[in-house]
């Protein structure tokens, strides 16, 4: 092996992979928890195991990782029996009992960190708490022995084979009890009802959160802890509909998230022309997976905030467009003709806006309306189009023809079925127009059972 890439091994791949092995538990325990409304359960657990860590190292004398383990293992435990208990006991919500708790130990943790600071041979230090000693998990194996070596071995970092462990466990609890835990997130009640324990999978499913969560504290921190929970089962979220597709979005978003993190903390300084500075891996790898969260919220292609734009977007043209055609035929009923329609009305008449403007000029490309009184003729007039008038066409008279018998089927079917007054159904009628399918349709106008007149007098017009 050359020395550079042994460098890297030891030096660099050893931490990346620890935090590999934390992102990807923490993502995958956490689409159950963003599911359930519990995200606030892992930050819970993250702060109040802190008050086991120093129990543990006061208690036993060494920060070895077995007994720090135990010791933060039995916090998280209390954490989550306290929270249920203070649940059931009391009114409060879930999330208002998990913030009592998690303050209250967490703020029991530090009196005790300031409190052991005092005695001799301590060197719990709280930065570690929150940012981890994640640069810390390199490969300590002496530069004469193989890596893969007896002595090699002897310097593995011991966080690394255990979130290798606890990574493993989650990995197989997921994916024997996947079932259940879908079902149990979803619908506790319906669990019940069909013969599962849904209060033995939430335990359980807390269980697994603690030991993660705990075995991830040590080695990363707090601060990633907390962001891998809820920021790649968020981003997973926010990219799908399918629980089974989220969970290996959100395991493969962690992957991505602590290698480009990782390598922006220890890269970025120096690619910046700031060779001596340092940054925390931990808290890079937090703000790469709020980035990546950030981006998703904006740009996913169904839940997006641009996708729910442009999907309003294209629903008010569309509606504006139905409601020029429908006040044409209109004006072609009341004056027994074809009708024009000044474009500067009809924006007015839909509450102005681009939408209704560009409701027009989609309609005159469709071939519903054209244009009358030499409006356009110029070409690229915009001025004169603004002050122009449409009319409609064949191919439009027929879909406003179709809209116009619809919002007047809707209004005698709320007259008749419903027992609203005759005076108060129009504007319901307005909305219900644009979302009658040809089925239903069919079902307010029976073939041989059609009315032919609306509560206001109006006559149906024909299918």
């Amino acid at each position: 092996m050359s020395e550079p890439l042994r460098q890297f091994v030891v030096a660099d791949l050893t931490p990346m992979v620890g935090a590999v092995l934390a992102s990807v538990a923490c993502a995958l325990l956490g689409n159950f928890l963003v599911l359930r409304r519990l995200s606030l359960m892992g930050d819970a657990i993250s702060h109040a195991v802190l008050p086991g860590l120093v129990a543990a190292f006061l208690v036993a004398g060494s920060r070895a990782t077995g007994v720090m383990f135990l010791g933060a293992a039995g916090a998280g435990l209390l954490t989550v029996i306290a929270v249920e208990a203070l649940r059931r006991l009391t009114r409060i919500e879930t999330g208002a009992a998990m913030g009592v708790v998690f303050s209250v130990m967490f703020a029991l943790g530090v009196l005790m960190m300031k409190r052991a600071e005092g005695l001799e041979n301590v060197d719990l230090d709280i930065d570690c708490v929150l940012n981890g000693q994640l640069e810390l998990l390199f490969w300590a194996v002496p530069s004469s022995e193989p890596l893969l070596s007896a002595a090699g071995w002897r310097g593995f970092p011991p966080q690394v084979l255990t979130l290798l462990v606890v990574c493993a466990v989650c990995v197989a609890a997921v994916a024997v009890f996947f079932k259940e835990l879908r079902l149990v997130s979803f619908d506790a009640g319906l669990a019940t009802s069909l013969g599962y324990p849904a209060g033995m999978i939430s335990a359980g499913l807390m269980v697994l959160v603690a030991g993660a969560v705990v075995a991830s504290f040590q080695a990363v921190g707090s601060i990633l802890v907390i962001a891998m929970l809820v920021c790649p089962p968020a981003t997973a979220r926010m990219l799908t509909d399918r629980l089974g597709r989220q969970v290996s979005i959100s395991v493969a978003i962690a992957v991505v998230d602590a290698v480009v993190g990782y390598l922006l903390a220890t890269r970025g300084p120096g690619l910046l022309g700031d060779e001596g500075g340092a940054v925390s891996a931990a808290g890079m790898m937090a703000v790469v997976s709020g980035g990546v969260l950030g981006m998703a919220v904006l740009g996913a292609p169904v839940h997006g905030v641009i996708a729910r734009h442009a999907r309003r977007w294209k629903l008010a043209r569309e509606i504006a467009e139905e409601d020029i055609l429908a006040m044409l035929y209109r004006i072609w009923e009341q004056r027994g003709a074809v009708g024009t329609l000044g474009v500067g009305d009809a924006v007015e008449a839909l509450g102005g806006g681009h939408a209704a403007r560009v409701a027009v000029k989609r309609l005159v490309r469709a071939g519903k309306v054209e244009w009358r009184d030499g409006a356009g003729a110029d070409g690229g007039g915009g001025a004169g189009r603004s002050r122009g008038a449409v009319a409609l066409t064949d191919a439009g008279g027929r879909e406003a023809r179709s809209l116009v018998r619809t919002h007047r089927l809707w209004e005698t079917y709320l007259v008749e079925k419903v027992g609203l007054r005759s005076d108060h159904v129009h504007c319901t009628a307005m909305e219900l127009e644009h979302h009658t399918t040809a089925q239903m349709r069919s079902e307010l106008a029976p073939e041989g059972a059609a009315p032919a007149i609306d509560p206001q007098g109006k006559a149906i017009p024909p299918a």
